[in-house]
């Protein structure tokens, strides 16, 4: 098998796994080539939101797992390949002087056990720094079970390291994937966070979560996004929608992938992260799951309309985070701007506001954009789902690396 048939199988093979994305770390080469910047790396991404500008490839899709959601489970009939370490730096050079990519996502299937396989995923990354003196960002799948003395070395050559949790809750992950344990996942979270420093994963670490394989709700999920977040300082969790890309009784039947969930998954983690809300402002058990016509933000405030409408000269930053069409940019605008005058509609698109989401949930020096008789969750609801209509028949495909 040459070199091109190997790329092939091996990138098509990687394109599931999402949580990859753009450097947090000021990696700079010195006589070398390639670096890293706070400002990231210049990306592409897919329609759906995946990043397609890493060299995103498995060293093989071999595997001693038989987890029934996954491509490459040891049972499946297909094609296997294995690169070598030198094969694989030598291909992420030669696309970074073309400009293809500005770095390397590299994982694997587990390889007769997960030391033996993160001791190569270490060789090919030691060849990338040390041999070909390549700066820029790598980021590395760190294999549950490893050795602390692996784990070790290997966050001291990426920029990023992540271990997927795969699958929300522990009862899942045993009925999906027997071989697998959350705890070994855990363990390499916290040993990240504690050991976490400039030579030392820099730009943090990610996890991902397959959506839709089993039956948690999104409350479930986001849920346990959040503690994530709080116990192990994650950069990102990733969402990926589920691919029914094996037949198995104990996998659902789709017809298409969950995408738009997955998008909401997306907005709602945002929302978390950056703006100040927690899981019980999105979700509850009468409201379990988002609403796939409206975003999270959006269906937030139509939900609890009676905290509506909010006064932009007078209400709180963290209100004002919570009003649709504001961002935190002009939300740090409008906190600045009113303490010299009083801010006028006219004055809220200037400063970034998208008034036709705003408009309905705001007053102005007391004064409604709207008929203030029109102020009712039913007229507000139908008008946001109407200019959404558009966004709703989009269809998202998952480009390939060699169209």
């Amino acid at each position: 098998m040459n070199l091109e048939e190997k790329l092939k199988i091996l990138a098509d093979s990687a394109k599931y796994d999402a949580s990859c994305s753009s450097s947090g770390s000021t990696r700079k080469s010195k006589n070398g080539i390639g670096n890293t910047a706070y400002a990231g790396i210049c990306h592409s991404f897919a329609s759906d939101g995946r990043c397609i500008s890493l060299l995103k490839i498995l060293l093989t899709n071999c595997c001693i797992f038989d987890c029934k959601y996954c491509l490459n489970r040891k049972s499946n009939t297909i094609q296997r390949a294995i690169f070598t370490p030198e094969e694989i730096a030598k291909i992420t050079i030669n696309f970074y002087k073309r400009n293809y990519i500005e770095g390397l996502f590299l994982s694997s299937g587990i390889l007769k056990n997960p030391d033996y396989t993160m001791n190569l995923l270490i060789k090919t990354i030691e060849l990338l720094r040390h041999k070909y003196r390549f700066g820029g960002y790598i980021h590395a799948k760190a294999i549950p079970g490893a050795s602390e003395t692996s784990l070790k070395k290997l966050g001291s050559l990426v920029d990023r390291l992540s271990a997927n949790i795969e699958l929300p809750t522990e009862s899942s992950l045993k009925l999906l994937a027997p071989n697998k344990e959350i705890s070994k996942v855990d363990n390499i979270m916290q040993y990240i966070k504690k050991n976490h420093q400039k030579n030392f994963v820099p730009a943090g670490q990610s996890t991902q979560m397959i959506i839709g394989a089993t039956k948690e709700t999104d409350k479930d999920i986001i849920g346990k996004s959040e503690s994530l977040y709080h116990h192990y300082q994650l950069k990102r969790v990733f969402y990926s929608a589920y691919i029914p890309v094996n037949q198995d009784k104990l996998l659902p039947r789709l017809k298409i992938p969950p995408l738009k969930r997955e998008n909401r998954l997306y907005q709602a983690d945002w929302l978390l992260r950056y703006y100040g809300f927690t899981t019980q402002d999105l979700l509850d058990d009468k409201n379990p799951n988002f609403n796939l016509l409206l975003d999270p933000k959006a269906d937030y405030a139509v939900r609890h309309i009676n905290e509506f409408p909010k006064e932009i000269n007078t209400c709180s930053y963290k209100d004002l985070l919570k009003i649709p069409g504001i961002g935190i940019k002009s939300a740090k605008r409008i906190a600045s701007s009113r303490k010299l005058f009083t801010l006028q509609f006219k004055d809220l698109k200037n400063m970034g506001v998208v008034l036709k989401r705003a408009k309905y949930f705001i007053t102005c020096n007391h004064k409604y954009f709207i008929n203030p008789e029109y102020f009712e969750k039913k007229f507000i609801e139908s008008n946001l789902i109407l200019e959404d209509k558009e966004k709703l028949t989009q269809t998202k495909k998952q480009l390939s690396f060699f169209e």
